[in-house]
């Protein structure tokens, strides 16, 4: 049964943007709508033309508007939104020039810096300059092997101001997976720290540098940051053929106000990458007018971002929560970037600087909301969290202990907003609002303007059955294209040769009859133990609940002609797995989930494998059970821990 834990009062939702919005389209498109999500979203899908260009105008986009709206084609990713309007994605993000507080870093040893707008504003234009004199052209590109601090969002600024097209690894990134991902755009610059720390831990970067150039011969310049509050370690480098300057020669420049070039709406803007784990990372090009318009909707009217509100997510800048956190500057936000282990010493770091920073909106991993909970912290009795209102979990399905540890320990008056989408769409699919409850274990509902469906196998649309994510009709952040990738093949093939004409997402879920979305895992580790399609999710949400578990990782292996299910798990200090747990896990998954989820095999490991970004490997563990080689294991932040998978006996009777 749906059980609804909050719903927003009406004095909130009457001054909420979407309100504001929905009063907006009423006047400008003679509509009437009630207090409805639904009504808006319908009419958002119905209209993408004229629903898009108002994101424009409500969002006061600075730029040319053309008067056309949209240019359908009848190959899906070629459509066009907004053709021949232009922007400066960067002016629109350094939209205030002011002393108030644009951005602050926090390390996790406490080391805190912050930018006002107008130190923001001098500080990009410095860059621009250097840009300039070593003559950085349109489209040329930027690498950034950097962690989530401000040096970082004013080179990405500074870039996107001049037309050309950044790229960022976090400095978690092996040498190999930075150059595997790098050495297919062909930058032209490489700015790079000198170290970084992770759990009291210095890690020093600028060692990987040689070799990184080695292999990398488009790189001619070279930018090294000093980490924040941290004494310089840059010696005199010199390597041939490549200039290198330290980041302190560029803030010696001499600022001057930023005179913004306009360029199209499908300038590129940024290139991201799969995974990686099932192969050579795709570089996936995002376009600037695009991603410009779906954040601010996002955050405007499906998170209720407002001018100075201050805006958390716990990401690096491998992830692209990255650029959606960087994108909350166009609304007049301040942004709070935090780099280093989100519970160095402490488990709840993040909530003591969501009391200290004054977090309006917090946003989190899944799994770190499930890791509180296991704690039995109770964060409401600790810390006064009065400025927050909404919290954002993304990166896995979470539970419905999750959603409720939230309302019982965390905060009652909280918009619990639990999001998806991806690095393909560098935004969300499926996401929150204020007009409608929020129902634990649930997405709320689609996005505006997307029109987002579940299909089955053969390609019909499904509620309350479990099935395909698709989105039937154009999106202003599908990609631009692949790099490298003639005559999108690869393009194509990722997203568009399941269903004809149809995006693909790769994501089995299920449409509620309240609207809400409920995802069961990628589509590709989708268990299928005697043809029946189970979501691992399922699995993990009851395993979760066991204090004796730390985490798990649940994989199908190929096994008698069929599938069997084999549960990995890793277990919390001082317990073991013997019969009696291994009985009560059993018994707990068959009665919450159904005798088909209940795994053939229980073992306990060591760790989980997990990207960069923190998410579970499931395909990297079936295919090491099953003899395969894994093809990159450069996309993996703990690569050895595949080693113990290996040859187990367990698994060959």
């Amino acid at each position: 049964m749906a059980k609804k834990l909050w719903e927003a009062s009406r004095e909130r939702k009457l001054n909420s943007n979407l309100y504001d919005y929905k009063k907006f389209i009423s006047k400008k498109f003679n509509l009437k709508f009630n207090n409805n999500y639904k009504d808006i979203l319908n009419w958002s899908i119905k209209n993408p033309g004229s629903f898009w260009s108002s994101i424009w105008d409500y969002c006061k986009v600075k730029g040319f508007k053309s008067n056309k709206k949209l240019e359908i084609s009848k190959i899906f990713y070629k459509s066009i939104f907004l053709p021949k309007s232009k922007l400066n994605f960067a002016e629109n993000l350094l939209i205030k020039n002011n002393k108030n507080k644009a951005v602050t870093f926090i390390s996790e040893n406490g080391f805190r810096e912050e930018r006002t707008w107008l130190e923001l504003n001098n500080n990009v234009s410095k860059i621009i300059k250097f840009f300039k004199k070593i003559k950085l052209k349109k489209n040329d590109r930027i690498a950034a092997y950097l962690p989530n601090f401000i040096e970082t969002v004013e080179a990405f600024l500074a870039t996107s101001s001049l037309g050309a097209i950044w790229s960022s690894c976090s400095p978690d990134f092996g040498i190999n997976g930075v150059i595997e991902r790098f050495s297919q755009i062909k930058p032209k610059i490489l700015f790079i720290v000198d170290k970084y720390f992770y759990n009291g831990k210095e890690i020093n970067v600028l060692g990987r540098l040689p070799q990184i150039l080695e292999k990398i011969k488009s790189i001619q310049y070279v930018v090294v940051i000093n980490y924040p509050g941290k004494k310089n370690i840059l010696n005199k480098l010199e390597i041939q053929k490549v200039k290198i300057y330290n980041w302190k020669e560029l803030s010696k420049i001499k600022p001057k106000k930023i005179k913004f070039s306009k360029f199209d709406f499908e300038q590129p803007l940024t290139i991201v990458y799969s995974s990686g784990t099932t192969g050579k990372p795709k570089c996936i090009c995002h376009r600037s007018g695009g991603v410009l318009l779906q954040h601010k909707k996002e955050h405007q009217l499906h998170c209720d971002i407002k001018e100075n509100d201050n805006v958390f997510y716990f990401t690096t800048c491998g992830w692209m929560m990255w650029n959606w956190l960087v994108s909350a500057l166009a609304s007049k936000a301040s942004i709070v970037l935090f780099d280093g282990s989100p519970m160095f010493k402490k488990k709840d770091l993040l909530f003591k600087i969501a009391e200290k920073e004054k977090i309006t909106l917090f946003g989190v991993s899944a799994k770190y909301i499930d890791a509180l909970r296991k704690s039995k912290i109770s964060i409401k009795d600790k810390y006064k969290l009065n400025k927050l209102k909404t919290i954002c979990s993304t990166g896995s399905p979470l539970s419905n202990d999750g959603f409720e540890y939230i309302y019982k320990d965390v905060k009652q008056d909280i918009h619990l907003s639990s999001i998806s989408g991806g690095t393909d769409i560098v935004s969300c699919f499926v996401l929150g609002n204020l007009f409608e409850p929020v129902i634990s274990g649930e997405i709320q509902n689609k996005g505006l303007g997307l029109d987002v469906d579940v299909f089955n196998k053969k390609g019909k649309s499904i509620r309350n059955l479990k099935g395909e994510l698709v989105c039937k009709s154009p999106f202003p952040t599908m990609p631009l294209k692949f790099w490298n990738d003639k005559h999108d093949t690869k393009f194509k093939d990722a997203y568009f040769n399941r269903f004809s004409n149809i995006w693909h997402h790769g994501d089995y879920v299920e449409i509620k009859k309240s609207g809400g979305f409920i995802i069961y895992g990628r589509s590709d580790t989708t268990l299928n133990p005697g043809g029946v399609r189970l979501g691992t999710a399922e699995i993990y949400s009851e395993v979760e609940k066991f204090i004796e578990i730390k985490e798990s990782i649940v994989v199908g292996q190929t096994w008698d002609n069929d599938i069997r299910i084999i549960l990995f798990i890793v277990l919390s200090p001082n317990y073991v797995l013997n019969k009696e747990l291994l009985n009560k896990l059993k018994k707990q998954i068959k009665k919450n989930a159904s005798p088909r989820h209940v795994p053939d095999k229980v073992i306990a490991v060591n760790d989980i494998p997990r990207t960069k970004n923190g998410k579970i490997v499931e395909l990297a563990v079936k295919s090491i059970i099953e003899g395969n080689v894994i093809k990159n294991k450069e996309a993996l932040a703990n690569p050895e821990v595949l080693e113990q998978y290996k040859n187990l006996k367990e698994l060959n009777y």
